[in-house]
C-alpha cells in the first residue's frame, strides 16, 4: 500500500511564500514522477508542477517563476515552494505521483493525496 501525505499549506498573505511538502510512504519500488495539481472554486484540478525521477520539471503557465518544484530523493518527498503569492493561487492543492509498489505485487499506479488547503488574502 502506499499513501501521500500533504503538510504546509494554510493562510499567508498576498506577496508571501508558502512550502509544500508532500511524502510518499509504503511499498514502493520506485517514484516515475511526483507533482502537484489544484482546484480552486468552482474550476477543474490543474497542473501545477511536476519533477520527474531524473529531476525534469515542468510548470504551468501562470506559476512560472513564482514557484519551484523539487525533491528529496531519499525521502520520497516533493515540495512546491511558492512565492510572491496572489489570491488567484487559492485552492486546494493535491501531490501526485506515479509510484511502482512491491506489495502484494509490482504494480505502477497513480496515487493522490488528500489535498492541503492554500489560502492567499489580497
Amino acid at each position: 500500500q502506499v499513501q501521500l501525505v500533504e503538510s504546509g499549506g494554510g493562510l499567508v498573505q498576498a506577496g508571501g511564500s508558502l512550502r509544500l511538502s508532500c511524502a510518499a510512504s509504503g511499498s514502493i519500488f520506485s517514484i516515475n514522477a511526483m507533482g502537484w495539481y489544484r482546484q480552486g472554486p468552482g474550476n477543474k484540478r490543474e497542473l501545477v508542477a511536476t519533477i520527474t525521477s531524473g529531476g525534469s520539471t515542468n510548470y504551468a503557465d501562470s506559476v512560472k517563476g513564482r514557484f519551484t518544484v523539487s525533491r528529496d530523493n531519499a525521502k520520497n518527498t516533493v515540495y512546491l515552494q511558492m512565492s510572491s503569492l496572489k489570491s488567484e493561487d487559492t485552492s486546494v492543492y493535491y501531490c501526485n505521483a506515479r509510484i511502482t509498489s512491491t506489495w502484494p505485487v509490482r504494480y505502477e499506479g497513480n496515487y493522490w493525496g488528500q489535498g492541503t488547503q492554500v489560502t492567499v488574502s489580497s
